[in-house]
């Protein structure tokens, strides 16, 4: 195109040359020739002005763009968005809620909410920005940070594979953008098979190292028909890290990074006000999030609970029948309700028939020494767990589901319920105030030599 200019450039300044040369010598071309020439060189060059103008904004326009991206992929599991202080986590395409076709995970704060925009590389180009819209989780308990989606519309004709997040309605100066990955799309060649039942646990902290308690509670998963256990970790014990890092190996474990430590001060509580920090619960809000969306197209049932409490049949063998007996009679309900049962670890078996000693030296809580449960006080806010569908699932908090796509079902606690083995919820409860369930002896005879077994493996005991 510069070249087509340039040869337009010569050809008027030719033809100036020539007008030159006519106005020298009127009497040979005549008074009609002359006229005509006046007015066809001006409008040459008007012609010649627009082009050049033209071109320049075309060529600018080119410049605006990069040549090809995503050019910096971000491959951490917390990522800063550039000139503010929010941070995304990923990014997933859901076209569920109309008008919308990616949500990205995130935290944000919430007092410093301004207009952003994401860019999609589609096919390698840098393409035009969309407005987005920032979703607050309404659970963020006073906290200044919390759990927030936001949500985009991809451009017509647009194959996005990654998105990044601006703070301007425009590509102009934008460098080098991090662009996340966009996960769940669907593709025709992969068509991996779906797990039953996916775990998601958060978050590890504070060098966590119930060992014990942890080995037995996934193996107690494992015969009840999980297949998969995500984990998000900000640190644990050595002997812990041991125990996963076999898990992992053998795929029954995934781990993520979760280092939000080193961008936040995250609480060590669920309330501001008693608690201090940036961020409820190290992020607990948005790693369940996190994990819903992560697992959504590959986990027909995912189970939200901590890594401390088992969501414990009692009518069924197995989680498969139990969820078969459900669904039979509730399919419209996305979300089950299970009431959590506090297992006081001050208060042990006295028959001591499970205090083995290959265990002893092993850190942690040995589960099936605490078989008597404390009745929860169903006259106050009943703190409930939860396994869900997620598909029908748009944002969660840790006890209930914010906002679904389908309907909700209180479990009775006669079918399932949780077995939470901690601390008391009342410090002075006594042993007569407590009721004896001895659930948990019912698998003892595959629980115990499948703990030992990856106990030994990971090499914690002999």
């Amino acid at each position: 195109m510069v070249a087509l200019l340039v040869q337009f450039k010569n050809v008027i300044l030719t033809l100036i040359q020539v007008m030159n040369t006519w106005m020298r010598d009127m009497k040979f071309f005549g008074w009609r020739s002359a006229v005509l020439l006046i007015f066809t060189v001006p409008a040459l060059i008007i012609i010649y002005n627009m082009k050049i103008s033209t071109t320049l904004r075309f060529i600018e326009k080119l410049l605006d763009v990069p040549a090809s991206c995503p050019s910096s992929i971000s491959e951490q599991s917390i990522t800063p968005l550039e000139n503010t202080q929010h941070f995304l986590v990923s990014a997933y395409m859901d076209q569920r809620v109309k008008g919308f076709d990616i949500r990205i995970i995130g935290i944000f704060k919430r007092d410093s909410i301004h207009p952003l925009y994401c860019s999609f590389c589609c096919e390698g180009v840098f393409n035009k920005t969309t407005p987005a819209t920032v979703l607050i989780n309404k659970d963020h308990f006073g906290f200044p940070f919390s759990a927030t989606n936001v949500l985009c519309k991809i451009p017509e004709s647009c194959d996005a594979s990654h998105v990044t997040v601006l703070t301007q309605p425009f590509t102009k100066n934008v460098s080098n953008p991090i662009w996340l990955p966009i996960r769940n799309k669907k593709s025709h060649d992969q068509k991996e098979r779906k797990l039953n039942f996916t775990v998601c646990i958060s978050t590890l902290f504070g060098n966590y190292n119930n060992v014990l308690q942890v080995a037995q509670s996934l193996q107690m998963y494992r015969l009840l028909g999980v297949e998969r256990v995500m984990i998000y970790k900000t640190s644990c014990g050595p002997e812990l890290e041991r125990l996963l890092q076999s898990y992992i190996q053998e795929g029954f474990v995934e781990m993520v990074p979760w280092p939000i430590d080193k961008y936040l001060n995250p609480s060590w509580g669920w309330r501001f006000e008693k608690d201090g920090g940036d961020l409820h619960y190290f992020g607990q809000i948005v790693t369940l999030n996190e994990c819903i969306y992560r697992s959504m197209e590959r986990s027909h049932y995912i189970l939200l609970n901590d890594i401390d409490e088992i969501i414990m049949p009692y009518k069924h063998d197995s989680l498969v029948s139990m969820m078969n007996m459900l669904e039979s009679k509730h399919s419209k309900v996305g979300e089950f309700l299970f009431e959590s049962h506090i297992f006081p670890k001050t208060h042990f078996d006295k028959s001591r028939r499970f205090h083995l000693p290959q265990w002893e030296k092993v850190p942690g809580s040995n589960i099936l020494e605490h078989i008597y449960r404390e009745e929860p006080d169903r006259r106050k806010y009943l703190l409930q767990k939860m396994i869900v569908k997620p598909r029908f699932v748009e944002q969660t908090s840790v006890h209930e589901v914010l906002k679904n796509f389908g309907r909700r079902f209180y479990v009775p606690p006669a079918i399932c319920h949780v077995i939470h083995v901690r601390v008391p919820l009342h410090k002075s409860v006594e042993l007569k105030d407590l009721h004896e369930d001895k659930r948990l002896w019912h698998f003892q005879e595959k629980l115990i030599p499948n703990v030992d077994k990856v106990l030994q493996r990971a090499g914690l005991i002999n």
